[in-house]
């Protein structure tokens, strides 16, 4: 009988010292920048809300997020930008984080539009860059070819286009980022909706442009 109380306390000392080993491990597998990378993303030149011209090399060694939106958009836009505020505010202190907000509607959201759109909604992040001033079919060939969001034309009800409810993740050299899902699959983007029975991923997506801050 007692050789076998040693048998079991022997097998419990080695359960408890692979627990040791392992959860240091674990926790640095968490927290390691593990993100999935993505292709680089296209050049660009725009003007921002101030009258100033915005390209992808104003972004070099930034971490940004990346929308494609419009001023006037009743719909989704709105709960989007919210949703970037909120992202805008974790990160207001730091120079090293940006957003580019691309108009769909250039030939409405003048700078001059865009500058009160911005006033209007809490948006004073010295790097979120709400851009207009290329054709609608330069911002299309970007948003579909270039950040492969999807922007069309849609219903009237929805203000005449169509535009993804997703945010792209670029890291400061350039390229779309992603987390994995449960299933070890990149998820591409992160959801500023709570839809189809999926919440927003706005939580993630804070937490993986740290991740992203600290590379």
């Amino acid at each position: 009988m007692k050789k076998q109380n040693y048998s079991y306390i022997g097998i419990s000392f080695i359960i408890l010292l692979f627990g040791i080993y392992s959860v240091p491990k674990i926790v640095k597998h968490f927290n390691a920048a593990d993100l999935y990378k993505y292709t680089k993303v296209p050049d660009f030149e725009f003007i921002n809300q101030h009258g100033e011209t915005i390209s992808n090399k104003d972004y070099e060694g930034k971490v940004y997020v990346v929308e494609f939106f419009f001023a006037t958009c009743p719909t989704i836009c709105p709960i989007m930008n919210a949703r970037l505020v909120e992202v805008q505010n974790e990160f207001m202190g730091n120079p090293n984080f940006g957003i580019a907000s691309f108009s769909i509607t250039p030939e409405i959201d003048t700078p001059k539009q865009l500058k009160a759109y911005a006033k209007r909604n809490g948006i004073n992040h010295k790097n979120w860059h709400m851009l207009t001033g290329k054709p609608e079919e330069v911002v299309y060939n970007l948003s579909n070819d270039g950040f492969k969001l999807f922007v069309g034309k849609g219903e009237v009800s929805h203000g005449g286009f169509e535009h993804s409810g997703l945010f792209a993740l670029v890291d400061k050299d350039g390229y779309i980022r992603s987390r994995y899902d449960e299933q070890g699959n990149p998820i591409g983007y992160y959801r500023a909706l709570e839809e189809h029975g999926f919440d927003n991923q706005i939580k993630e997506l804070k937490e993986d442009i740290k991740l992203l801050l600290k590379e």
